[in-house]
């Protein structure tokens, strides 16, 4: 047991910072939130703390979540913490790194300065990173590390299927469908995405003998779902043995779930990264092997 560190978890995402703890070899604590009526929150932390303290939170829902995290931060190092690490498997507001139009906050920086005032460590998965290659270019700080989930992702599928055909729904995805891929010497293929909004987009599948194989289509992230539900359906008319899908961060929002088993979907599947019914993979080896002690 490290007793120089410990593993603090806030409520939605205590059995994941727990593993992650047990995978470290930390103690662990809970943060205990109170809501006021008006919608405040009150966190409690333990009395006492070890020099090197880790926050284990995924930002889904980021805008009632970030403040708690800092507030958890603040405490931590009232308390004693002398070297504060947050372990956040999803990390929200990466996506704006500049301004396409007049006006538009570039949300990136200004998280990453915040991050960065708080934290001496960020550890996060599969970070959209579209403009930038490193994540201490979002957070100045030195050990700033975005993880990649895509050999825990692969050894799933191999339990799973033999040959299975890895199909990325978009160019984005296909540095994910890649890595899965090559490693196992499974066939693979990516499509192309034109989009006209958050909901509407068009898919034009690759020329690829799809009939009769087992199709997973792998990205980063899904919320609406609407490019994967638009590839599956581009796909089943093409008589695939079966068509599931593959995500690091389950998002699925609205009715995404039916539309996807609607459209010939038949396995869902994602890591921990955020709570979801989905969840199939854990991430706490992969994560616990990045925290230095």
């Amino acid at each position: 047991m490290n007793k120089d560190t410990i593993v603090l978890g806030f409520p939605e995402y205590r059995e994941q910072a727990k593993n992650l703890a047990e995978e470290s070899q930390c103690s662990y604590a809970d943060i205990k939130i109170h809501h006021f009526p008006d919608g405040e929150s009150k966190l409690q932390l333990p009395e006492k703390l070890p020099e090197h303290v880790i926050l284990c939170r995924s930002l889904n829902h980021p805008n009632d979540k970030f403040l708690e995290l800092f507030l958890a931060a603040d405490g931590a190092k009232a308390l004693g913490a002398k070297v504060l690490t947050l372990i956040v498997p999803y990390l929200a507001y990466m996506r704006q790194d500049c301004a396409f139009h007049k006006g538009e906050v570039v949300s990136q920086k200004a998280v990453g300065k915040l991050l960065a005032l708080y934290f001496d460590h960020v550890i996060t998965v599969d970070s959209h990173l579209h403009r930038i290659h490193h994540l201490s270019d979002a957070i100045p700080i030195q050990k700033a590390i975005n993880l990649t989930a895509t050999q825990p992702m692969s050894q799933f599928l191999h339990s799973k299927f033999q040959s299975p055909f890895l199909l990325g729904p978009d160019g984005e995805s296909e540095q994910w469908v890649a890595a899965i891929a090559e490693g196992a010497q499974w066939d693979f293929a990516v499509a192309c995405k034109e989009r006209f909004s958050d909901t509407d987009v068009k898919i034009l599948l690759p020329e690829a003998d799809f009939k009769a194989r087992h199709i997973v289509m792998v990205d980063d992230v899904a919320s609406t779902g609407k490019t994967l539900i638009n590839t599956a359906k581009a796909l089943m008319s093409l008589q695939p043995a079966s068509i599931s899908v593959l995500v690091t961060h389950a998002l699925f929002t609205g009715n995404s779930i039916r539309e996807l088993h609607d459209a010939g979907v038949k396995n869902i599947w994602s890591c921990d990264s955020i709570p979801h019914f989905s969840n199939q993979i854990k991430l706490s080896k992969l994560l616990s092997e990045s925290i230095n002690f």
